[in-house]
Order: structure tokens, then C-alpha cells, then sequence
């Protein structure tokens, strides 16, 4: 019997419609513990490489016989070979086409909604990152938010539903991905905006994204509306978006809140992600939408693939937008702070444009999960 690919697309599908899958993770322990594919109906098995050189027949008792199995390793090479020898056990085996890598970089497209005035918004699940970004399009043009360094994908969307990208915007300095911002703004002379608190060092030109600036997309109505919400960072800035749906960014996510310690300063800005969330969003309305730059854990995705929960349903179920006593808040945030993103202040670098390591090193800086809220 022979081995297919399968592709990182058909995994991310697969995951969505809470399918059945049973993985074989051969990649070192600590490599699979710090990040792995997840979904609710995956079954996943991690034995090292390493281990099954002299053959399969040590795991052969763990090997569903009933159920898809897909292989999986770092780059792909690992994965073809155990995959081949459960193969020649009679076994129906798949291997990821570019292994965790490829698993890393694919963006997941889902729409969001409609507008009241006849736009769009659409989201950009990044399953292997825990990222999210989104379009935002109105008669012909389109504004992306906090893109992936992947930028292919937005301007090929853009391009099918013939809109033309006016505006890039990210909602703050990021330190767990490299953004695709500029370089989007840089093929489509499009205007990419950057809050000035957290541009400071940076080495390019930026439009200063600030609170209470308003930026019009296409020829409606569709106003987006920067509000200043520092705490993740100290520019941080979320979007009111026609009064119905409410960007986050690295504030606010549904089953988690930001964490302030990426630029080292947890102690100092705690302050303002407490007075962010219990104060500038309660001033906003429960109807909105909550759309973030991140989520945490695979249940957080809808039922169609989406990450978006109503204001109202986070402040009633969110534990970090229920504590009542700051200084409960201020250990609960300082306390519980995850590892640092892997190579964050090397991403934070080249988000200022300080350096520009190539594809390869860009790639692997990002490898792993978002680390950019509190436990």
C-alpha cells in the first residue's frame, strides 16, 4: 500500500469539522510538548523518530486500525518514512506534506459576517499559530488588520473578490509573529498605520494609528474607529468596526486576556490592561462582536471555524473581566505569566525593521505556539 500527502489544508478542514483523525507525532518529546496539532476528534500519539528505526512493531498495538492516520514530523522527510513502514503493515497512512512547518504558515479563510451598509469582514484563522487576522472590505476597497508574514493570501483574496487593499493596520508591535504589514502596504501602496507609543525605535515610515482617529474604507459609511487600549502593550489599539464588531488585538481574547510583559514591563502596565478592560470596554456596547489577534485553545473556534464571541458573553464568562479586587487582578496577571514567545525579542526587532533575517530564519523564529496571554 502506498503513502499520501495530506495536506495542511485537509488537516485544518479536518480539525474544523471535529472529523476523526489519529496522528503519529515522531517528533522529539519536547519539540511535540511544547506545541502540536490539536482538534476535539484527534487521537495523537508522540514516539520519537529515533525510536522507530528498527521498524513499527513497538507501537503497532496503539495504531488504530479503524480510523484515518496521518504521520507527522517537523519538515515531512520522518514522517514519508515511518508512514511508508506502516504502509508495508497493511496500514491506510497519510504524511503532512511539508510536515509541522507547512501546519505553521496555513491561514484558514472564514467569513465573518456582513455589515450594515454593505460590507464585509473576514477572518484568517492561523490553526497552527493561534493567530488571527482579517479584511475588512467596502465597495472596492479593503483594509487588512494584524497580518501574518504569509501575505500571499490576502492579496490573492483581494484580488478574486476585486478589491483593492487601501489600508494595513496593526494593532500594536507584535512579539510572537512576524507581521505581513508592511510588505503588503509595499506591493499595493497601501497605508500602513502603527500606534506611535510602541514605534518608537521603529526604522520605516508609518501613518501614527491613534485613538479617536477614524479611517474610511471604500465609498460608505464603514468607519473604523481606533480606540487606545494599552496594557499588552503600551500603543496597543483596538477597532470599532460600524458599530458592530470589536478588534481586540492581544487585549482581549474569549477564554483569556493579554499578558503585559513582552517588552518587560508587566509591572508597569498592568495597571492600564486592568483599566483597558474594566473600564474602556465597559464604556462600549455588550452587542459587539469580539474579534481578537489570537486564541488560546482549539474550543475556542466556532462551529464554522471562526474565533468571535459577543462582548456581553465574555464579561459574563471570561474569569480575567470578573475580578473584582485590583490587587487579586495584579497577581492574577503577573503570576500566571507563560514562557516567553520563542525568539521574541529577535520578532519584535524585525517588526521595527531593525533586522531582516530570511525566509528560513523567519520561519523558524515563529515555530511554536502564541504565548500572548495569561495562563
Amino acid at each position: 500500500m502506498s503513502v499520501t500527502a495530506m495536506t495542511a489544508k485537509e488537516v485544518a478542514k479536518k480539525v474544523i469539522n471535529k472529523e476523526e483523525l489519529f496522528i503519529l507525532d515522531v517528533r522529539n518529546e519536547s519539540a511535540f510538548n511544547d506545541w502540536k496539532i490539536e482538534g476535539a476528534n484527534i487521537e495523537i500519539l508522540n514516539t520519537p523518530y529515533f525510536d522507530l528505526l528498527d521498524g513499527v512493531g513497538a507501537i503497532m498495538d496503539a495504531i488504530p486500525k479503524n480510523k484515518e492516520i496521518l504521520v507527522v514530523c517537523a519538515k515531512e522527510g520522518s514522517s514519508i518514512m515511518v508512514a511508508e513502514m506502516l504502509s508495508d503493515a497493511r496500514l491506510s497512512v497519510y504524511y503532512l506534506k511539508g510536515g509541522m512547518k507547512a501546519w505553521s504558515e496555513h491561514l484558514e479563510h472564514v467569513k465573518v459576517g456582513d455589515l450594515p451598509n454593505g460590507g464585509e469582514i473576514h477572518q484568517f484563522v492561523r490553526l497552527g499559530k493561534g493567530c488571527l487576522s482579517y479584511m475588512v472590505v467596502s465597495n472596492g476597497e479593503a483594509a487588512i488588520i494584524d497580518p501574518a508574514r504569509m501575505t500571499d493570501i490576502y492579496l490573492d483574496y483581494a484580488k478574486s473578490i476585486g478589491a483593492k487593499i487601501t489600508h494595513v493596520f496593526d494593532t500594536h508591535l507584535h512579539a510572537d509573529h512576524i507581521s505581513g504589514g508592511r510588505e503588503i502596504a509595499e506591493k499595493t501602496n497601501a497605508t500602513y498605520w502603527l500606534p506611535p507609543k510602541d514605534a518608537t525605535e521603529v526604522q520605516f515610515d508609518y501613518q501614527p494609528l491613534e485613538g479617536g482617529k477614524t479611517i474610511t474604507i471604500g465609498n460608505t459609511a464603514l468607519n473604523i474607529h481606533a480606540l487606545y487600549s494599552p496594557g499588552h502593550t503600551i500603543g496597543s489599539t483596538s477597532f470599532v468596526i460600524d458599530e458592530k464588531y470589536l478588534l481586540t488585538g492581544d487585549i482581549l481574547f474569549i477564554d483569556s486576556i493579554g499578558r503585559p510583559d513582552l517588552a518587560g514591563m508587566a509591572e508597569d502596565w498592568v495597571g492600564d490592561l486592568r483599566e483597558t478592560l474594566y473600564d474602556r470596554y465597559r464604556e462600549l456596547s455588550d452587542d459587539l462582536i469580539v474579534l481578537p489577534a489570537h486564541f488560546m485553545i482549539i474550543e475556542e473556534l466556532n462551529e464554522d471555524g471562526s474565533v468571535a464571541k459577543p462582548l456581553a458573553n465574555l464579561y459574563a464568562e471570561n474569569h480575567g473581566l470578573n475580578i473584582t479586587d485590583e490587587a487579586e487582578f495584579r497577581e492574577l496577571v503577573t503570576g500566571n505569566l507563560p514562557p516567553q514567545p520563542n525568539a521574541y525579542e529577535e520578532i519584535r526587532e524585525t517588526n521595527m525593521g531593525k533586522i531582516k533575517p530570511d525566509d528560513d530564519k523567519q520561519r523558524e523564529m515563529e515555530i511554536g505556539p502564541n504565548r500572548c496571554a495569561i495562563r
